[in-house]
Parts: structure tokens; sequence; C-alpha cells
């Protein structure tokens, strides 16, 4: 079953449980892969990667959108934002723990023979390919300096 499929069933068990937040959020996911597969060029199907970028996307925007909500004294919006983050992340893979991010930041350093800072776009290019949904950019991007410093 493709990820589009489980967010169409999702919806479906949400609208039974009379899950409100789970309904919408499942449904905003919905809205957005409609629109990318209505693109021209999409071929009017979405894989399950391009599924998983979006929803990391809409995580992110979600997590972004509650901090700034907190910011501004605003906790009954930034719950809202966080419960739908909450869904969103049900779809995605595991996060590596900081450890393992180290570990494979430090093996793509090896791996490309990176010797310095002027190697961190060489290293940057690799490792957002073989982490993409493993973790955030921000934060390959944070391990990748401090290691090759």
């Amino acid at each position: 079953m493709t990820l589009f499929e489980q967010i169409n069933e999702g919806i479906k068990e949400a609208m039974k449980a009379r899950d409100k937040v789970r309904l919408e959020a499942l449904r905003g996911i919905k809205k957005v892969m409609l629109e990318v597969r209505s693109t021209t060029g999409a071929g009017g199907e979405i894989s399950d990667a391009e599924s998983l970028k979006i929803i990391a996307k809409l995580a992110k925007q979600g997590k972004d959108s509650a901090a700034i909500y907190q910011s501004q004294q605003r906790p009954d919006l930034a719950d809202i934002e966080l419960a739908q983050v909450e869904v969103f992340e049900s779809f995605l893979p595991k996060m590596l723990s900081d450890l393992e991010l180290e570990q494979a930041v430090k093996a793509i350093i090896e791996k490309t023979g990176a010797s310095g800072m002027k190697d961190m776009g060489k290293v940057m290019g690799i490792a957002t390919n073989e982490l993409a949904g493993k973790a955030e950019g921000s934060a390959i991007s944070v391990k990748v300096r401090s290691l090759l410093q």
C-alpha cells in the first residue's frame, strides 16, 4: 500500500473515530499531495519518497508555527500545531539520534576524504542525500561543521 493510500485510509479511520485533529492533519497532507500530483510533469502519480518529503516539510512548518505561537503567548494555537505535527511524524521514518547522526557524518567524511571546512559543500551534498528523511538539514549542517573544524 502506497503512502497516499495509507493517508486515504487514515482519513476514513479518523472520520469514523471522530478524531478532528488527526482528520485535519491527514486532509492537509492529502491536499498537498494532490497539488503535487496535478502539477505538470508529475504524471498523476507521486512516489513514496516524494510523499515523505512533503510530510517532513509539513512537520517542519508545523513546528515553526508552534514556536511562533508560543513566542506570541498563544499556547492554544501552539498545541493544535504540535498535535498535527505528531500525526505527520507518525508517517515519517524514525529520526537519527545525535550519536547516530555523528557516526553517519563521520563515515561520509571518511568516504569523501574531506579534511577541512573547504570540503563542507562536498560532504553536505552527500550527507543530505544519504540522510534525507532521517535527520533535518540544519542538524546535518551543524554536525558536519563541528566535525570538519
